[in-house]
């Protein structure tokens, strides 16, 4: 089914039947029995009948309702929920049949002003799945008008108040409920927006990176930049040594980490296969966030409509800023099915991608979450696979990281290199560390999320710019696990150096934030978790940062004391350490980031493998500038999101031709 609806006009066609009598219970029998519907269609025959009065004002026969009543069955949901999505009948039609029906009056549209808010209510009304919406309106008149988007039982209630008191017609409207949300939704913008700011450091302010520095790390910060400058000039070689040694322990804890994962033999991993979806699958929330991304959307809303999952258990939010008018007009462009809403993130700082999914989780219902980028193509059968996983899990398993597939992958040497690396995290790296029970580096995308556990922790930091690693070591403290799926979410990588660059500077300074927000308390870090665990967090998070900070420092010493050699100069000992220390770290970590990738290239990626090799030094050379650029952007703007820009695979295939 598409994610977006086809039109239908708004004159029915359908030919209007005759409906046998709800208290005619034999005659339901014999339906049943004389078109094959199992026991729970059976069952949900009394609630079609209540229905009847309104199906029948929009043509809808008896066969097709049964039907509806059929789908509501094997999906474990209820007759209006299956009608809505079935695009058998518009919303709004079917709401203007309902106050037909009952005599009041259809309300088109609602005044945000006009609503009589108790915020704490309504901000629950947001999230609910139902359909059975109240709220008060304001009025000169002497009574308040009330508005409804009625479910099944509403309706039996206005039914009875309308026949035990014709007067109460004159204070009931009925609204569609997308109506009825979009007005609830502009007067609990405010109070959206300050959740989504500043919800996890109000919860957990120890874990939120609005404030850069805690007192003793600027501190720290301070003292070092006036000692190391001092010590340099005073005692150059004695600094200068302390200095590699210390980046070579840093080299030497990520050599080991890829190392170990490059030795570990994965078991074998049967293709996931999951079985056919039952009636007690939940609600799924699926959350796209997309900013200056109009040239995706075509293909996103394809993309997501290839998702297996019952649409009345789905529902899409696409998430755009306020002030993101050509994303949001490429969005309308297309009508939108029942179950897709796009959510308007009012403008606030700071301006990134965590603080508009914590704005939209507000309004979601889903027992599961799951998060994807604008140009990400998701397995069809990802989200059964992920709920097939949590139904069997323990309870302390919360996230699901599917792995990223680049598949453009030929387009460039930084895509090449890009993809590369991609495989070694995806394919060998989180198996490996989700094999021995280790905290698990989130990727930025295909996270699926318990969604008790997701609030439980805080959500997104909205000031951390890489919220994906910071949620994933956040989750590991609170005593929750992540594994990873097999079904992979398809993505292009970045082509040139200008997008490349951007990008791996957020994630550089992402990283850098999460080490500085949990090693705030290094005891209290230490007696979270487990201890390899926080052993591979320094390394992934301090280590794989201050690596690339350090290595031009390596390979400058490295390449200068190679040509005082060449040449003949005279060379101390301090020299010669330093020069072997240099050549040893350079090779064995240029080896590591080699053969980890090479352990986990298919055999069609292969034949590009010694373009690989010889651009390793470029392209390690180009992760320290983009460190050194983090450096400077974490201390003039740590909560600046750098957006990377993404294109249409269409008019990437038209400028390459």
């Amino acid at each position: 089914m598409a994610v977006a609806e086809q039109h239908h006009s708004g004159e029915t066609s359908r030919r209007k039947q005759n409906w046998p009598s709800a208290t005619h219970p034999r005659l339901k029998a014999e339906q049943a029995n004389e078109n094959g519907i199992s026991l729970f269609t059976a069952l949900l025959l009394p609630e079609i009948a209540e229905w009847n009065p309104v199906l029948e004002r929009l043509g809808i026969t008896f066969e097709t309702a049964v039907w509806v009543a059929s789908r509501a069955a094997s999906h474990g949901t209820n007759f209006q929920t299956e009608l809505m999505v079935s695009r058998l009948v518009t919303e709004q039609d079917f709401y203007r049949a309902i106050a037909d029906d009952l005599g009041v009056l259809f309300q088109e549209k609602v005044a945000p002003n006009d609503i009589i808010l108790h915020e704490k209510d309504h901000t629950a009304l947001l999230r609910r799945q139902d359909r059975g919406l109240c709220v008060r309106m304001e009025s000169r008149d002497a009574g308040a008008p009330f508005l409804f988007a009625p479910d099944l039982a509403s309706v039996r209630r206005l039914r009875e108040l309308c026949e035990k008191d014709p007067q109460n017609r004159q204070r009931i409207r009925i609204v569609a409920p997308t109506v009825l949300r979009q007005a609830l939704l502009w007067r609990l913008r405010p109070v959206l927006t300050e959740k989504a700011t500043s919800g996890l450091s109000k919860l957990y302010a120890d874990c939120s990176a609005k404030i850069v520095l805690s007192g003793w790390q600027a501190y720290a910060a301070g003292a070092l930049t006036i000692i190391l400058p001092v010590a340099l000039f005073a005692f150059f070689h004695e600094t200068m040594l302390a200095l590699h040694i210390l980046g070579s322990l840093l080299f030497l804890a990520c050599i080991v980490l890829r190392m170990m994962a490059v030795w570990w033999v994965p078991p074998p991993v049967p293709v996931a296969r999951p079985g056919p979806l039952s009636r007690d699958c939940p609600v799924y929330s699926v959350l796209v966030a997309l900013y200056q991304e109009a040239d995706v959307v075509p293909e996103l809303l394809v993309g997501l409509s290839k998702i297996v999952w019952p649409r009345s258990k789905l529902e899409i939010k696409l998430i755009c800023e306020e002030d993101d008018a050509e994303t949001i007009a490429a969005i309308t462009a297309h009508p939108l099915r029942d179950f897709v809403e796009v959510v308007i993130v009012p403008k606030s700082m700071p301006r990134t991608k965590p603080k508009a999914l914590d704005y939209a989780l507000s309004l979601t219902s889903g027992e599961f979450v799951v998060l994807y980028d604008a140009e990400d193509h998701p397995h069809p059968l990802q989200l059964a696979e992920a709920w097939q996983r949590f139904r069997d899990g323990p309870a302390e398993l919360a996230c699901l990281q599917a792995p990223l597939e680049v598949t453009n992958r030929s387009a460039s040497g930084i895509a090449l290199m890009f993809a590369f690396e991609y495989a070694a995290l995806f394919r060998r790296t989180l198996p490996w560390l989700e094999s021995k029970r280790l905290m698990l580096p989130l990727g930025g995308t295909s996270n699926h999320f318990r969604r008790s556990v997701l609030e439980d922790v805080g959500a997104w930091d909205p000031h951390n710019v890489t919220e994906d690693a910071d949620l994933g070591l956040r989750l590991s403290r609170f005593g929750y696990s992540t594994g990873t799926l097999t079904y992979p979410t398809q993505e292009d990588g970045p082509e040139d150096f200008r997008t490349w660059l951007p990008q791996r500077t957020r994630w550089f300074k992402g990283w850098l934030q999460t080490w500085l927000v949990h090693m705030r308390n290094p005891a209290e870090l230490w007696s979270d978790m487990e201890k390899r665990s926080f052993f591979v967090a320094q390394i992934l998070f301090a280590g794989m940062a201050f690596s690339a900070l350090v290595h031009p420092m390596l390979v400058v010493t490295a390449i200068w004391l190679m040509t005082k050699l060449i040449i003949g100069s005279p060379f101390s000992v301090l020299q010669s350490s330093l020069l072997v220390i240099d050549a040893v770290n350079i090779a064995l970590g240029y080896l590591s980031f080699i053969l980890l990738g090479r352990a986990v290239l298919r055999k069609t990626e292969k034949k590009d493998f010694w373009k690989v090799c010889l651009f390793t030094p470029v392209y390690w050379m180009m992760l320290s500038f983009a460190a050194w650029r983090a450096v400077f952007k974490l201390i003039r703007s740590p909560h600046e999101w750098e957006k990377t820009p993404h294109r249409a695979r269409s008019l990437r295939r038209m400028n390459s031709q």
